[in-house]
């Protein structure tokens, strides 16, 4: 079995972005992985590239002009994964804010190995762990998207979709997927606060124009996390090896009492309908088999 890791990464030492710790993460599962590295203002390609002999670099260049929908993204995702070697079987997606905890390896291998000659599979869903603030709470909210596509068939009609949170195929249709016991980490809301305002005001562009812009996104020093929070709850388990370091020299404060959330009425409902009626009315960018 052959598996290819592909992702891609701009300005990843600017905006605070943990790509080094993402890709180690699948590091293991992976006999090369791809970085598709933007156009950056920083050192980004020699961080990429120093990391592990296994992993192939392409240069590319972001279209900056495209602010709708947050196709660029999509489009990077794309060309990393017209890079893999085309006699892999399967190819690992990972984002430049999300990293695989080590404990969830063997079960991720197994089910690649299970489900390898099954063509009615198209990829494997994992579960979501989303970070808010700091390391030690995660959100609890339905905002919060609790799957996602993260290992499919290297094949010519499956492509990026939308703004590169899943996948689709041939003529825009949804992927077969089996779910499998293991968690993603998601870390793209906890870095310190001024590097979290600095994305703010980066990323946003690539959905909205310059009036959504300044309408929209504060132009200050520091990001206010506690404007954004809905439910939070602590987490008491472990983080993946890979973080550890970056863990222990985080330099800024966040702390909120759980006992102010308030769940929505809507989630309530969702809630209700899910674990009573046992009917699961969310959107879903996947056909789960």
């Amino acid at each position: 079995m052959k598996v290819s890791g592909f992702t891609f990464i701009r300005n990843a030492i600017k905006y605070d972005y943990p790509i080094v710790e993402a890709i180690q993460s699948i590091l293991p599962l992976c006999d090369e992985v791809v970085v598709a590295v933007g156009n950056s203002e920083d050192d980004t390609l020699a961080l990429i590239q120093n990391i592990d002999p296994k992993i192939r670099v392409i240069e590319t260049v972001w279209d900056d002009n495209l602010r709708e929908g947050g196709r660029t993204l999509a489009l990077e995702t794309d060309k990393a994964y017209a890079a893999v070697s085309e006699d892999s079987d399967w190819a690992f997606y990972i984002q430049g804010d999300e990293v695989l905890h080590e404990q969830y390896l063997p079960a991720i291998r197994e089910a690649m190995l299970t489900y390898k000659d099954d063509q009615k599979v198209d990829g494997l869903l994992f579960n979501y762990k989303h970070f808010y603030g700091s390391y030690d709470y995660i959100g609890t909210s339905i905002s919060w998207y609790p799957d996602e596509i993260r290992i499919v068939r290297k094949r010519k009609d499956i492509f990026s979709y939308r703004d590169a949170q899943g996948f689709r195929k041939g003529d825009d249709e949804k992927l077969n997927v089996k779910r499998i016991p293991a968690w993603m980490y998601h870390y793209g809301w906890v870095k310190p606060p001024e590097k979290m305002q600095l994305k703010q005001e980066s990323f946003h562009k690539m959905w909205h124009d310059d009036a959504w812009m300044q309408e929209n996104v504060k132009t200050v020093k520091e990001f206010d996390y506690t404007e954004n929070i809905d439910a939070l709850a602590r987490f008491e388990e472990s983080h993946p090896k890979v973080m550890q370091n970056r863990i222990a020299t985080k330099n800024w404060k966040f702390e909120y009492d759980i006992s102010f959330n308030r769940t929505k009425t809507k989630d309530k409902f969702k809630r209700f309908m899910r674990k009573y009626l046992g009917v699961d009315i969310r959107y879903k960018n996947f056909v789960e088999l």
